[in-house]
């Protein structure tokens, strides 16, 4: 009688929860919907801290933008979890707790380190588009925005927050730190730290950068010999990692009923979420040591 009625509550409150959406859109007139698209993209003065901050930054960082409607993706997490008790107990609750933020970080983890390794590849093309700038007689605030200008995305989506930040009146070395701080990379701060030197002592700018351009390519290449070196230790972490997942399949497809009678048996579900616990403990164990390679 108790999984009905949870179902009863969760079609209704879905229910009601669609209907005011329904209102708030059909309530927006245009003239808001052409402002807030004017507004994208534009400098905006935050007057408080969010209260997703942590979660913005590793969104803005991917690549992914603000999130928006934090509060309905919260609130549809807590229905399914609540399904999840309803339809597999305390195992399909403690599943529906752990797997959807565990794949939402790993998601957002893999989408910024994709972005981040293009970034650093393309940093070396803008810093020698700003070089050749400076040698043309432009100063090093209109090359390196010039340099931004013809780069390519996702370099030239990051640094538009240099852009914006310089039009709002933040110096260029201050600008190229805020986002060599959000997106934590030693290339980026490297490049900071030589605006600022320059900046404050002066000096040949362009023989800085020219030096920067040689230690990033430097680094890549090291960088990418340490892979190739490593390689087999990769592989056989993805080894170690699939294969209690592919096992645990082979079971349930040759012989499911060994996998059913565990999961019917009180004792039975201890061992699987103890087995599954473990798995995913040595998964991101396992992750963290493929990091630090």
């Amino acid at each position: 009688m108790l999984k009905p009625l949870l179902l009863i509550v969760i079609c209704l409150a879905l229910l009601g929860l669609s209907l005011r959406l329904f209102y708030n859109g059909w309530r927006q007139g245009g003239t808001e919907r052409v402002l807030d698209r004017l507004n994208q993209g534009q400098p905006q003065l935050l007057a408080e801290k969010p209260r997703w901050a942590g979660l913005e930054r590793a969104f803005l960082r991917a690549g992914l933008g603000r999130p928006d409607r934090l509060e309905l993706w919260l609130l549809l997490w807590a229905f399914g979890s609540v399904i999840g008790l309803a339809i597999g107990g305390w195992i399909g609750l403690l599943l529906l707790l752990v797997l959807p933020p565990l794949a939402l970080r790993v998601y957002v983890s893999w989408r910024y380190q994709r972005r981040l390794r293009r970034m650093i590849e393309q940093l070396p093309q803008l810093l020698d588009h700003t070089v050749r700038s400076l040698k043309s007689g432009r100063t090093l605030a209109d090359a390196v925005l010039g340099a931004i200008d013809a780069s390519e995305d996702p370099l030239k989506n990051a640094m538009g927050r240099v852009q914006r930040n310089v039009q709002l009146g933040v110096s260029l070395p201050e600008a190229v730190g805020d986002v060599a701080e959000l997106y934590e990379k030693d290339e980026l701060r490297l490049f900071a730290v030589g605006l600022k030197v320059n900046h404050r002592y002066g000096g040949n700018a362009s023989e800085l950068l020219e030096n920067l351009i040689r230690m990033i390519r430097e680094r890549d290449q090291a960088s990418r010999q340490l892979r190739a070196m490593t390689g087999e230790t990769r592989i056989t972490a993805w080894v170690l990692g699939l294969l209690p997942v592919g096992l645990a399949g082979y079971f349930l497809l040759s012989n499911p009923k060994y996998l059913i009678a565990m999961w019917n048996d009180h004792s039975g579900q201890m061992m699987l979420a103890s087995a599954f616990a473990l798995q995913v403990i040595g998964s991101l164990l396992l992750w963290r040591m493929l990091r630090s390679l």
